[in-house]
């Protein structure tokens, strides 16, 4: 045991001490590049410029200048040297322009920016007027001074040459050929434009440029990258104020936020569209070609916009963005888990899809609220029975009044016989003036109200007939709701059946109306108890007399009619009787016609009826019946799949309860470990926990464990793989499972070639390379890999299948692989290796054609 002990520790000693070597060599090497940097800085502060005579003494032809300024456009690295030693020998004072629109125009490489800011560090000691020139010509890659300057190039083209110039720019100003870092206040500004936000291309190149701009400066935003603590001095001395620093940083902030708010609106519209098919393939089994092209549309899109924000998150030391996981968007809910019988169907499956359609159905305006009763005839028997005491008592009044007169006659005869004669006589002519008169009056009045009424009728028709006029117009609830309202100020017997004359009177191809419609007088039948019953009686007498029309003319009248009746059944208008009794019609002659229109019917309502809990009994034997139907009947095609879609819509196949996994303790407490509690601060515990694991009873599963490391955080799976590094110094057949495992993996994903599995193929990658820079496998085993993703499956009639010309994510495998440990490659037969294998992957790229613009960019990282 001491044995074994002493080994252990003398391997972790040796790994600890190859470690500390390959990262002072890496120190090294960024030492020379900051003292370059600072050299080349010094002097290009404090050029010591040739003066006009010595100028004079060097070639000054046309001819020779020409041609050496035309070198300017194919600047790299192995011709730096010679152009150099051309451009000593020649005196470009009066080409300095020319020399700059060749630099602007040249189109470099990653590679190729330290050659190029050497030779533009060697024009600028020379000629005083070459920097400013040089500033503003690079600028116009990123504001174009005509419209027309850069319409030759293509958007990859243009972002190309964005990327290029930034760099350019910004290696000038390190080494002090731009000595104002305001000039890059433009530029950010541009580039995080909220206006940008509108198209996704230019999104994504934004995101790109940005992410490039923080990593390549990270001093510009006050970041510190690893490895620069001792070389402060170089960088405080760029003169970056603090001002500066807070806006770049607040910029790109800024604008990070705004393209991640966008992400998750479009992951939240992918969450839809996952729900909606996931629903279709309950139902119907398969998704259409044009809902699977826009699914693969969507998702890749934002598969995009994920890594580049990702990127620009990483560049800038925040975490990447996390979206939020519903489980309920891949999840069917289906009728399986109703019982037959239909009990407690409301409490496990609802009626309605969502919230909205629930609302659509259930929450009817109350008319009350927004119209006086009097305008629902909810106040006209009080008005007639106030008017029949007002004639009940004028009547009492009146023969109070002559009894009165009698009574006073009677008694005033004896008295006064002679006078009482004359004053009755004049009493009567009297009364018969006044009579005249009232009688006269009231014809007057009554005339004046007939003509007033007669107005009033001409306004509420004309009134009518705009309302009516502007019924099909109303395709939304809100708009259906408005009308009702205004319908009810021209309530009228009358009006009210010219209004269920315009509803039956929908045109036939209008179907989107009828939902609508139903909704209009379920609102009205609250109120107006005659309009659903004049309606119901006239799609039950057309029903009954399209039955017998068997001409292909009539289909479309006859599938309005019945969704007509479906829809009002769904809002409790249309009884549930005459629903049924329309599907036995059906079902009694299921032939031509019956079959779309007994579908069409269980489409609009058949859902509705099976789920509520009055007639889901006698739904489900109407189903069954119509299922029996169709294996019995020889059904075409066309109504066979009618039948099937109509039938499942109503009763989804039944599935089995998704049952969720139990793990033993001791496998909840691994996968905590790794996928919750491990990051960089946590690492040392998680590696001292997991050795304290009953081994035995525990390595395959951590071994299975370690392989989802697609189902951590991408940025951490370096730490897996420096955990596989930790348990391998303790159990030795460890790190040679895991490295089997990864690679079976590998092979795995390209032999089927499933677009769901490409994040965990690219994790896998990481993966890999990671397990090589922590020396548990060789260089030949990388290698061996890289081959493999370039040829397997070619030359085979699967060749399309597993490698398409459309598809680009074995480039992006092998880039994954390269950014990973091909930094390692830089020496030796390793390098070698190397340049061999980019020759094949150069030949297997331009095999593909034009490529992404993303992918684009990591191919130039990696080649360049």
């Amino acid at each position: 045991m001491e044995h074994m002990e002493n080994e252990s520790h003398e391997g972790k000693k040796q790994d600890e001490e190859g470690h500390h070597n390959n990262e002072v060599v890496r120190l090294e090497e960024y030492k020379k590049l900051i003292d370059v940097k600072t050299a080349l800085r010094q002097s290009n502060l404090n050029p010591e410029r040739p003066d006009a005579s010595h100028l004079r003494t060097l070639d000054s032809s046309i001819k020779r200048n020409t041609a050496v300024i035309k070198k300017l456009k194919a600047i790299n690295d192995e011709q730096k040297d010679g152009l150099m030693e051309e451009l000593k020998s020649v005196n470009l004072s009066k080409f300095v322009s020319e020399a700059v629109s060749y630099i602007c125009e040249a189109k470099l490489r990653s590679a190729d920016i330290q050659a190029a800011v050497q030779i533009c560090s060697l024009l600028h000691q020379r000629y005083k007027d070459f920097s400013p020139c040089l500033i503003q010509g690079l600028l116009k890659a990123f504001f174009p001074g005509k419209a027309g300057d850069d319409i030759d190039l293509d958007k990859n083209s243009r972002a190309m040459k964005k990327r290029s110039t930034l760099k350019l720019l910004m290696e000038l100003y390190f080494v002090g050929i731009v000595e104002d870092a305001s000039t890059f206040i433009n530029i950010i500004k541009d580039l995080t434009s909220v206006e940008h936000l509108k198209d996704r291309e230019t999104t994504q190149t934004n995101l790109t440029l940005l992410a490039s701009f923080a990593r390549q400066g990270k001093h510009f935003l006050g970041l510190q990258k690893h490895g620069q603590e001792a070389y402060d001095e170089f960088f405080m001395g760029l003169n970056i104020t603090d001002d500066l620093k807070t806006f770049f940083k607040k910029s790109l902030s800024s604008y990070y936020d705004a393209a991640v708010a966008i992400l998750q609106s479009e992951h939240a519209s992918l969450r839809a569209m996952e729900s909606e098919n996931a629903k279709i393939l309950n139902v119907k089994g398969e998704l259409s070609d044009e809902n699977t092209a826009l699914y693969e549309k969507l998702r890749k899109s934002f598969d995009q916009l994920l890594r580049c924000v990702s990127s620009l998150a990483e560049a800038l030391d925040m975490q990447p963005p996390v979206m939020p996981d519903d489980g309920h968007t891949t999840r069917v809910t289906t009728a399986s888990e109703l019982s037959p019988s239909g009990k407690h169907f409301s409490a496990v499956e609802p009626i309605w899809d969502d919230e909205d359609t629930k609302a659509f159905y259930e929450s009817l305006p109350d008319l009350r609220v927004f119209v006086p009763g009097v305008l629902l005839g909810e106040a006209e028997p009080k008005l007639v029975d106030q008017h029949g005491k007002v004639h009940e008592q004028t009547g009492e009044h009146k023969l109070e009044q002559g009894a009165e007169v009698q009574n006073n006659a009677e008694a005033s005869v004896p008295e006064h016989q002679l006078e009482g004669k004359t004053n009755v006589g004049s009493k009567n002519r009297e009364k018969k003036d006044k009579t005249g008169k009232e009688i006269s009056k009231e014809k007057e009045a009554d005339q004046k109200g007939d003509i007033e009424r007669e107005k009033v009728r001409v306004t509420d028709g004309a009134s009518l007939d705009n309302l009516l006029q502007r019924l099909p117009r109303c395709v939304s609830r809100d708009l259906i709701d408005q009308l009702t309202v205004e319908f009810c100020y021209l309530n009228s017997k009358a009006n009210r059946k010219k209004l269920a004359r315009a509803l039956f009177n929908v045109p036939r191809t209008s179907l989107e109306l009828l939902p609508f419609y139903s909704r209009l007088v379920a609102t009205l039948s609250t109120c107006m108890k005659d309009l659903p019953s004049m309606l119901l009686s006239m799609l039950e007498e057309e029903f009954n007399f399209l039955m017998n029309k068997k001409d292909q003319i009539k289909i479309e009248t006859k599938i309005r009619n019945i969704r007509f009746i479906g829809e009002l059944c769904k809002f409790n208008i249309a009884p549930s009787g005459l629903v049924f009794s329309c599907l036995k019609a059906c079902l009694d002659d299921f032939s031509h016609h019956n079959i779309d229109v007994a579908c069409n019917l269980l489409e609009t309502c058949g859902r509705f009826l099976y789920l509520s809990q009055g007639t889901t009994v006698r739904m489900s034997n109407m189903l069954e019946i119509l299922r029996r139907l169709k294996n019995v009947k020889n059904l075409d095609p066309h109504h066979s799949t009618l039948v099937e879609n109509a039938y499942y819509l109503c009763k989804p196949p039944e599935r089995s309860a998704r049952v969720s996994k139990v793990r033993p303790p001791l496998h909840q407490y691994i996968r905590k470990l790794l996928f919750s509690d491990l990051d960089k601060t946590s690492v040392q515990h998680v590696l001292r926990q997991l050795r304290k694991l009953p081994w035995a009873e525990c390595e395959e599963y951590l071994v299975k464990c370690f392989l989802k490391v697609h189902k951590g955080k991408y940025s951490q799976v370096h730490l897996i793989a420096l955990l596989t590094a930790g348990l391998s110094h303790y159990h030795d057949d460890f790190h040679v499972a895991v490295v089997d495992e990864v690679l079976e993996e590998i092979r795995v994903g390209l032999e089927l070639n499933d677009y769901a599995m490409q994040q965990r193929q690219l994790a896998h990658m990481r993966f890999l390379g990671e397990l090589y820079n922590y020396e548990h496998i060789d260089s030949s085993v990388i290698f061996d890999t890289l081959y493999l993703i370039t040829v397997f499956g070619h030359g085979t009639l699967e060749q399309d299948l597993l490698d398409p010309p459309e598809d680009f994510f074995r480039i992006r495998m092998i880039v994954t692989l390269l950014q990973t440990c091909g930094h390692y490659f830089d020496r030796g037969s390793s390098k070698r290796k190397l340049d061999r294998f980019l020759l094949h992957f150069q030949r297997y790229i331009l095999n593909k054609g034009p490529l992404p613009l993303d992918v684009e960019f990591d191919v130039q990282v990696v080649l360049f």
